[in-house]
């Protein structure tokens, strides 16, 4: 029977995973088995700088977790090796970086995960990781907002080049 201090830490420890993943927009589990030090290291480089959480966590503690948050589904993965990457706020940076890891290693795989609450599926993860980033999304946003107002000033501009005059209600130029 495990003491009552370990109990109190494994509480806590629930508590802490419960509260990042009801916090989380998106997560990600993958079976990290086979990575090397050096590969490890450098994919947790890349996870931190997109602003994505990564940690190994034991399979029966976030089983508690994710049944305390409604990802009752999340149970059915939960063997062998686990970790969990989660984000607040990008949604597909942590499905980008680990889907990328695991296309190049043979042990290293996406087990689930979950978007907004829902639990997903590998293929799903698969399709969230091939968008792109927020960044470029939201780029692409301004550039179809701003497309019109271009085309609207190129198209008074042509009208003023080709009138050699100002449109109706200014002075026209001074011809010297």
């Amino acid at each position: 029977m495990p003491s009552e201090k370990v109990l109190e830490q494994k509480k806590q420890a629930v508590a802490e995973l419960s509260e990042t993943l009801k916090n989380s927009c998106t997560g990600v589990l993958v079976n990290y088995k086979g990575i090397s030090v050096a590969d490890d290291t450098k994919l947790r480089k890349e996870l931190r700088e997109a602003g994505v959480k990564y940690a190994v966590v034991k399979n029966t503690l976030l089983n508690f977790a994710s049944k305390n948050v409604g990802l009752d589904s999340l149970s059915d993965v939960l063997t062998g090796t686990t970790a969990i990457a989660t984000s607040g706020d990008d949604y597909v940076a942590a499905a980008r970086i680990l889907c990328k890891y695991a296309d190049t290693s043979k042990t290293f795989k996406v087990k689930s995960g979950f978007v907004d609450g829902k639990v997903i599926g590998v293929d799903t993860i698969n399709d969230l990781a091939k968008l792109p980033s927020r960044e470029i999304l939201l780029a692409s946003v301004c550039n179809v907002f701003n497309a019109p107002i271009a085309s609207f000033a190129r198209a008074i501009q042509a009208i003023v080049d080709k009138n050699g005059e100002a449109p109706a209600g200014e002075a026209a130029p001074a011809e010297a």
